[in-house]
């Protein structure tokens, strides 16, 4: 598939076919090119928890036991999902990386950081996981549990301290489900999101 076509082509899916399982080569490529992405000081401190089968019902029968009455029919959808990536961001392999001496810093100080690349990197393994899913004529939907669920999550699965959960992705082949009601928020444009030269200039 074309790159422009993957990423038109990207959307949310929150439905599943419950008896097809994601091939276990097309599982690692999905993987794989997510370890692609970009990273400050290439300390790709990223990590990432896959859930398959029995696995992945850990998982639900924690984050899914009282689920707020507005989810329940996506959620329905996405507990039939037969992959689960869950994705963890790792502060501390970066503040340690720019005490390095090709980087020079002499302190992990925070604010040293115009933002928490560990967040930012760990969102783009995980944007090129979603698009290598489409590419394999696959759907996906990235999404978080209830974040009082997270404790229970990381005890669950024996997630060391420092590992900071941002999300999941529910990954499978699509059955036909409903379009998000947040789409009729309609796409920006470049025309209003674009400032070009100084802020408030939108012209080309």
């Amino acid at each position: 598939m074309e790159f422009s076509e993957v990423v038109r082509r990207r959307r949310m899916v929150r439905n599943y076919d419950a008896d097809r399982p994601v091939p276990d080569e097309i599982r690692e490529r999905i993987l794989e090119n997510g370890l692609r992405a970009p990273s400050g000081g290439f300390t790709q401190g990223w990590a990432f928890l896959t859930l398959e089968g029995a696995d992945r019902d850990r998982y639900w029968n924690i984050t899914a036991k009282d689920p707020d009455p507005k989810y329940v029919e996506w959620i329905t959808g996405l507990r039939r999902a037969p992959l689960l990536i869950l994705a963890f961001a790792h502060k501390d392999a970066y503040l340690d990386r720019y005490t390095e001496s090709d980087k020079g810093w002499t302190d992990r100080d925070e604010a040293r950081w115009t933002a928490p690349y560990w967040y930012v990197d760990t969102g783009m393994a995980s944007l090129l996981m979603l698009q290598t899913v489409v590419d394999e004529g696959l759907g996906a939907c990235f999404f978080g549990p209830p974040a009082e669920t997270v404790p229970a999550l990381l005890a669950e699965f024996g997630v060391p301290a420092g590992f900071d959960l941002i999300g999941l992705m529910s990954v499978g082949y699509r059955a036909p489900d409903k379009r998000s009601p947040s789409l009729r928020r309609g796409r920006r444009t470049t025309a209003e999101v674009v400032h070009r030269g100084q802020w408030g200039n939108h012209g080309v």
